[in-house]
């Protein structure tokens, strides 16, 4: 699967997804934007570092439309149903919440460490001890500075693709266009 996260006027950005399994997806205006790190593209290098399978884009890679719908209107009705009935197996929960803590984690652990904020959030010394030193932490942030590199730097219109997961195919896992 590929996600590419496309600047567009107005400081926003678009995703769109290529994928292998499940029907075609709508481009989807993401929330968060930032110059450097978008918010969706934290989720999507922690989720990929981590091996979230259960997280957003692992269930996206899966087949499942989660945050985003199926491009034709009557397969997005289908789409729907079949997952409104499907509940999140207990493994694809723990996998979202590790994903939620993890990015709110690492984005601000990411901007000092980018000059981008000068101390941590007050609610940061609550998190479980250690964390922020953790080998997995340090990958994600230098996944963080290598997205950052390439994301600043595009004019509107510019994006840059994520391949899922990263690890499959790591030296073709960040494209520019």
């Amino acid at each position: 699967m590929d996600v590419t996260f496309t600047k567009v006027p107005g400081r926003r950005y678009r995703m769109t997804i290529v994928r292998e399994r499940g029907p075609q997806l709508a481009p989807r205006q993401g929330p968060g934007y930032d110059d450097y790190m978008p918010h969706d593209a934290v989720h999507f290098l922690v989720e990929a570092e981590a091996g979230l399978s259960g997280g957003v884009f692992g269930r996206i890679a899966a087949g499942q439309s989660n945050i985003f719908w199926a491009a034709d209107p009557v397969i997005r009705k289908r789409q729907a149903r079949r997952e409104a009935k499907r509940q999140p197996s207990k493994g694809e929960h723990a996998d979202m919440a590790r994903s939620e803590t993890l990015a709110s984690l690492c984005e601000p652990l990411w901007q000092l460490r980018a000059g981008r904020r000068s101390s941590l959030p007050e609610w940061f010394s609550s998190m479980e001890p250690g964390i922020g030193e953790s080998q997995l932490v340090e990958r994600i942030l230098a996944r963080m500075d290598d997205f950052a590199a390439h994301w600043h730097p595009l004019p509107a219109g510019g994006s840059v693709t994520l391949a899922w997961p990263l690890h499959a195919r790591s030296s073709q896992a960040l494209r520019l266009r």
